[in-house]
């Protein structure tokens, strides 16, 4: 199907949003809309992400527009910052509209640490940290799961983890959900995936995947950010990791299955990587409990990080000093939500829940600054609860390749003033700054449009990554 879009096609709504009408394409059942800046436009209309969000629009059941956030780019079926709500229960779930990283999450933890009482420990702690946190393709943990253990992670999340013994109860309480979705079921998990996830708890992976030192930079918001614990100058942790090679795998082996399905559903795609199936049937329920049981293991990944986090903070700034879980926010997940009354299956793909008054944290693009948000009722309204969910990448991971090699990326954020440890210079390269989009200007927009408000400005000390 030939896609011939520009700027004669999009309608602007207001400064910081726009419409592709539901008229030009005859397939598309509801408009596709979405949030940017005039200037962020060109970045945009250079990969094929408006294309993937016409598409989505077309999928059966859809409700009011397929929606695109600031930090939108081209994904798998569904653009990587693409929200679509769909009919509870006879619309469909998509796979691809939540990704292969299922739950890939940010956690945000703050400490009892100022910058001057922390800065000259930055190194031993930054070290430490890459020392304990396994990380990088493949890297498996301390922890070997046995094959009850892993179905129990799978259907206990979080609260298993701090059930046995790695984490404090408050922590289930500042997290999306509680850090467990009770519909999951690990025996919809393939053998494969499970083997997978068993030896990988508790790692952080490669890819944009980091723990990151930060500090407040800024505070825009003082009210809010006294009730999140955030003040000039403290430090802070982001936790940025998923499901890993288990929620890979659960994506893979759905995928295959909703594609086999497609013709007894009679739905018809303008790209099969939206392979999809009705929420009521049994493809779409079994895929919905895998899903979740992905999701768990996530969140139980995340809590096993933060343990090891601690343990690492502990040693270099005394048993007494504290780390305090903020929040755990998913951006890769599809939930029943109500709005106006109405159940959908609202999917998030590169996308974060915005409900009113909950932390939202946007991870900028390594080197650059981090945004502690909260969300809003105009987002209940105007987003299905949702906004960013970071920077956004702006260039291919081989484009940044081809631009700067990883030594050098390591060598500016040192002359900086970053601390950097990974185990990759490639992955460094990749995952370069200039590969992304400026995250000011993406909370900028946000926040203009009012379904997320800015509380705090991070910038980093040190950067962890595989």
């Amino acid at each position: 199907m030939i896609f011939d879009m520009n700027r004669k096609n999009i309608v602007k709504i207001s400064d910081y949003f726009w419409e592709i009408p539901k008229s030009f394409r005859a397939d598309m059942r509801v408009p596709a809309r979405f949030y940017a800046s005039e200037k962020m436009l060109d970045d945009i209309f250079r990969d094929r992400s408006l294309e993937q969000l016409v598409n989505v629009s077309s999928l059966p059941k859809i409700k009011e527009c397929a929606l695109g956030m600031p930090d939108m780019h081209e994904g798998y079926g569904f653009p990587i910052g693409g929200v679509a709500a769909m009919e509870y229960p006879d619309g469909v779930i998509s796979p691809g509209g939540i990704g292969y990283d299922i739950n890939c999450g940010v956690r945000l933890l703050v400490s009892d640490k100022n910058f001057k009482e922390a800065k000259s420990r930055i190194e031993n702690l930054a070290c430490s940290l890459y020392k304990e946190i396994p990380s990088g393709v493949g890297k498996g943990g301390a922890v070997k799961l046995s094959p009850a253990q892993m179905d129990a992670v799978l259907e206990g999340g979080a609260r298993w983890a701090v059930e046995n013994g790695f984490g404090d109860k408050e922590d289930l309480n500042n997290i999306e959900s509680g850090g467990v979705l009770d519909e999951a079921d690990a025996s919809l998990v393939s053998d494969h995936a499970k083997k997978r996830g068993m030896g990988q708890l508790g790692t952080m992976g490669a890819g944009n995947h980091f723990v990151e030192v930060d500090c407040v930079e800024k505070v825009f918001d003082k009210g809010r950010a006294e009730e999140f614990g955030l003040a000039k100058g403290r430090v802070v942790v982001l936790i940025h990791t998923g499901s890993r090679g288990l929620g890979h795998q659960i994506a893979t082996d759905y995928i295959k299955t909703m594609v086999r399905s497609l013709a007894k559903h009679k739905i018809e795609l303008p790209d099969i990587e939206l392979a999809c199936a009705p929420f009521n049937s049994r493809e779409g329920r079994d895929y919905f409990r895998a899903m979740s049981a992905g999701a768990n293991y996530a969140w139980a990944n995340r809590q096993m990080i933060t343990w090891h986090v601690r343990n690492v903070w502990k040693r270099i700034f005394g048993a007494e000093s504290k780390l305090l879980l903020l929040y755990d926010v998913a951006h890769n997940l599809a939930k029943i939500e109500e709005y106006g009354g109405q159940k959908f299956i609202v999917h998030r793909k590169g996308a974060t829940r915005a409900f009113p008054g909950q932390p939202v944290l946007i991870p900028g693009s390594m080197g650059t600054a981090s945004y502690v948000l909260a969300g809003t009722r105009e987002a209940m309204k105007k987003s299905f609860g949702s906004t960013c969910h970071g920077a956004g990448r702006r260039m291919s991971r081989h484009a940044a390749l081809r631009q700067e090699r990883g030594r050098d990326v390591r060598k500016e954020l040192l002359q900086r003033g970053i601390v950097v440890e990974s185990g990759s210079w490639k992955g460094l390269a990749e995952e370069a700054p200039f590969a992304y989009k400026d995250v000011d200007d993406v909370v900028g927009v946000v926040d203009g449009a009012g379904i997320a408000r800015k509380v705090a400005r991070l910038l980093p000390m040190a950067v962890i990554k595989g």
